[in-house]
């Protein structure tokens, strides 16, 4: 799906959308999710801190693994969610390894590689839908998470599709138009 922008920017950054509708019949394979997350890896952080980190459930390959991050969204998301193929937590580490000081860029930096691999993943016809909607505790608990990580939100990663298990509601969100603020409302001072 692609909208038109008021200006002209990169296709990947246009084409980008975040559909609740994924085909259930199209899995996403290793080295493709593998290349997905190598972006991650290679986004920009405070210090090189590199604080992100994620727990991957490909169903394909872990089902166990995958119905464990679906337990962990709130029960809002789990409708739609739970057609995606590959289900995953991002979490950062909120303290810097150098000093043990706070990170205060981290959440900006897990927002910078989520924003990298779902560029890349974009780009291989892939779509990822990021949710704040997860039960913290939840993922404590699930996956034995010390004070050293904090899970922050997820990522359903797939193919958009038709799909007629899926609750029509969600596919109406599917179908309206995107929109964005104008730029006038985005940057408050200065001017481009």
């Amino acid at each position: 799906m692609t909208n038109p922008t008021a200006l002209p920017i990169h296709q990947l950054l246009a084409s980008r959308w975040s559909p609740y509708t994924f085909d259930p019949m199209k899995s996403v394979d290793s080295e493709t999710l593998s290349s997905v997350f190598e972006a991650a890896r290679w986004s920009m952080s405070s210090y090189n801190a590199q604080p992100w980190r994620y727990i991957v459930a490909n169903r394909s390959n872990d089902e166990a693994l995958w119905n464990k991050v679906l337990e962990v969204l709130v029960e809002g998301n789990r409708p739609w969610a739970t057609h995606a193929p590959v289900l995953a937590l991002g979490l950062v580490t909120p303290n810097f390894e150098h000093n043990g000081k706070p990170n205060k860029a981290a959440l900006h930096d897990l927002g910078a590689a989520s924003a990298s691999l779902t560029f890349e993943a974009t780009s291989r016809n892939l779509v990822v839908h990021q949710m704040i909607g997860i039960d913290p505790d939840k993922a404590r608990e699930a996956f034995d998470l010390d004070d050293s990580v904090e899970p922050v939100t997820a990522l359903a990663i797939g193919y958009t599709g038709h799909n007629n298990a899926l609750d029509s509601e969600y596919v109406k969100r599917d179908t309206r138009k995107r929109e964005r603020k104008p730029l006038s409302e985005i940057i408050v001072r200065g001017s481009v």
